[in-house]
């Protein structure tokens, strides 16, 4: 737990730690696909999918993406004395698929604080790891947005 900007500073280029693995499975990919409208068969038709470039279905990239929230809260917890908001992404890689059924984990960096007119911003660097696969699965550099205390926007 990291409880202000300045605690998170001496971490600057260190790993922060790693998320436990978690399994996406057809179901958690079947879902998504329900909510996004995103039906390609290389995501949801198992079938097809073996015949395919990659032998088997493979997770939505922004499924595999959306995952950091989830690895976030598992692996570091900002206790500031005010709020942090995402602020965004910075850049967004997909190097290798992760193909449905796998476990997957991240890899946690804080990589720079800057100035904001709101506050600070923190950058959060995500390396998606996943099971026999020699590549990351996602690279996702993204910034969070640490409110000032006497921010009036608040």
């Amino acid at each position: 737990m990291f409880r202000s900007v300045e605690e998170v500073r001496n971490e600057i280029g260190k790993i922060v730690g790693f998320s436990p693995p978690f399994r996406v499975t057809q179901q958690k990919v079947d879902a998504f696909a329900d909510l996004t409208g995103d039906y390609e068969w290389i995501h949801v038709d198992p079938v097809r999918a073996a015949l395919g470039p990659f032998g088997g279905t493979i997770v939505h990239g922004y499924l595999t993406l959306s995952l950091i929230a989830r690895f976030a809260s598992e692996v570091f917890r900002l206790e500031f004395e005010s709020a942090t908001l995402n602020y965004g992404l910075d850049k967004v890689r997909f190097p290798a698929p992760l193909s449905t059924g796998s476990l997957v984990r991240a890899k946690v960096s804080f990589t720079s604080i800057t100035d904001h007119p709101a506050g600070s911003l923190v950058a959060v660097q995500y390396i998606l790891e996943a099971e026999n696969v020699s590549k990351p699965v996602c690279i996702a550099d993204t910034l969070l947005l640490a409110l000032s205390v006497s921010d009036p926007a608040r």
